[in-house]
């Protein structure tokens, strides 16, 4: 029991000895913890600020090349609707010059019919003298000839 006895007060001498010595560590071992915790809680936010950032430039560029992909495809129609207007105005104008030359092409026929319906009207203007001039030269000669006989008989 001595035993027993001098134990107990070895180990309550021990403990009383190494209290205020734990009670200095623990503390310290408190805020080691706690400067654990705090970086481990760094390190989580700021991989956690990372991933959004990541997550953000990812969801950016996704958009990015969504508008980029819309725009090319607004591009394309663009230039389709331009194709298709050049190709409807070199239509028209194809049609406005078919238009023009006939109107040209009617203009000048109307023209060589004007100039032949006034060489024709000359022309019969002039058989009209001609016919009168061999009238009268034949009037006149008939009337030489009717005095010659006359004068002969």
């Amino acid at each position: 029991m001595k035993r027993t006895l001098l134990s107990a007060l070895t180990v309550l001498v021990a403990s009383a000895a190494i209290v205020p010595v734990a009670s200095a560590v623990e503390p310290a071992s408190f805020n080691i913890q706690s400067a654990r915790l705090e970086e481990l809680d760094s390190r989580t936010k700021n991989f956690v600020h990372k991933l959004r950032i990541e997550h953000l430039n990812n969801q950016s560029k996704a958009i990015e090349d969504i508008q980029a992909t819309r725009l090319e495809a607004l591009d394309a129609r663009t230039k389709a609707v331009d194709n298709i207007q050049e190709t409807r105005l070199d239509a028209l104008d194809a049609r406005t010059k078919n238009s023009v030359h006939k109107l040209r092409l009617e203009h000048l026929n109307n023209q060589s019919k004007a100039v032949e319906d006034i060489q024709s009207a000359r022309l019969d203007a002039l058989d009209a003298r001609t016919k009168a001039v061999d009238n009268i030269q034949k009037a006149r000669l008939d009337a030489l000839d009717a005095r010659t006989k006359k004068s002969i008989r």
